[in-house]
């Protein structure tokens, strides 16, 4: 039977004159992409071109909903409750939303970012919240998640895609080391783990180690000096391994809340 995985990757997030990434370049490498929504990066008309990019490829197009934060790139915590992260969703969401649907596509999922994904991922009140949304405003909708949030809003009923980050490191308790800017990463060992994390289930830890872990979908980051080469080496090697990749849509994502990884202690490490 073919294994089956999702590429996904946070696209979009150029504003006004300042450009980050080459989207032209990296988006036929993936099959699913988040697109900034004007909060923590991208405008309203990088989201008309990004959406353009995304249908032009057949990508899975997802919101990339983060905090009201462009001048930290949405990456410093915010302290919010779960229904004010409720409407900054669907605020967020609502704005691509229209992009997707005057171009005749149809909006596929919701992953926060930066800091907003860690909240979500590390407390249920606030993955609830997210799920709560998206059920809202669309019950097909997919929500890319992980951890103990990701578990809770499978149980407020959404569909939660796992994901996986190969090209960022993991601490010893599983937990996501989130860094300030990506950095430059080697092609061959980011499509080696990518392989290893789909074929074996297993994701390596910054101190040696490894830990279990089952994803629907794989993120790749898009501005990282290397990416285009990191994302064609991992087409590559999944392609050499056997690996079909395909938007989370043709999926069939399982509902097991089994795989509940990282304890959230990352959330106060000096890597954010």
């Amino acid at each position: 039977m073919t294994t089956l995985v999702d590429i996904n990757a946070d696209l979009g997030e150029s504003f006004g004159i300042w450009k980050l990434g080459n989207d032209e370049e990296f988006m036929p490498f993936v099959s699913s992409v988040n697109i900034a929504c004007g909060w923590h990066a991208g405008d309203p008309h990088i989201m008309r071109r990004s959406v353009e990019l995304a249908l032009e490829n057949g990508c899975g197009i997802g919101s990339h909903v983060g905090f009201p934060d462009k001048i930290g790139f949405g990456r410093r915590h915010l302290k919010i409750t779960p229904a004010e992260l409720r409407d900054y969703i669907l605020y967020q969401t609502g704005a691509l939303q229209a992009f997707v649907t005057s171009m005749g596509g149809r909006l596929q999922h919701i992953k926060p970012h930066g800091a907003c994904y860690y909240l979500t991922a590390y407390s249920a009140e606030h993955g609830a919240a997210v799920a709560k949304a998206l059920l809202e405003l669309d019950d097909n909708l997919i929500m890319i998640s992980s951890g103990p949030g990701g578990a809770a809003a499978r149980e407020v009923g959404a569909t939660v895609a796992w994901e996986g980050y190969v090209d960022l490191e993991y601490d010893a308790n599983g937990d996501l080391l989130l860094e300030r800017s990506v950095l430059p990463r080697d092609a061959k060992s980011v499509a080696d783990r990518t392989l290893k994390l789909v074929q074996d289930k297993v994701m390596p830890t910054v101190d040696g180690g490894e830990f279990k872990l089952d994803v629907d979908t794989i993120c790749l980051h898009g501005d990282s000096p290397t990416a285009v080469e990191v994302a064609r080496a991992v087409r590559d090697r999944l392609a050499e391994g056997g690996v079909e990749v395909a938007p989370l849509s043709k999926h069939n994502l399982t509902t097991d809340n089994t795989l509940v990884v990282g304890s959230g202690s990352a959330l106060s490490g000096s890597a954010l």
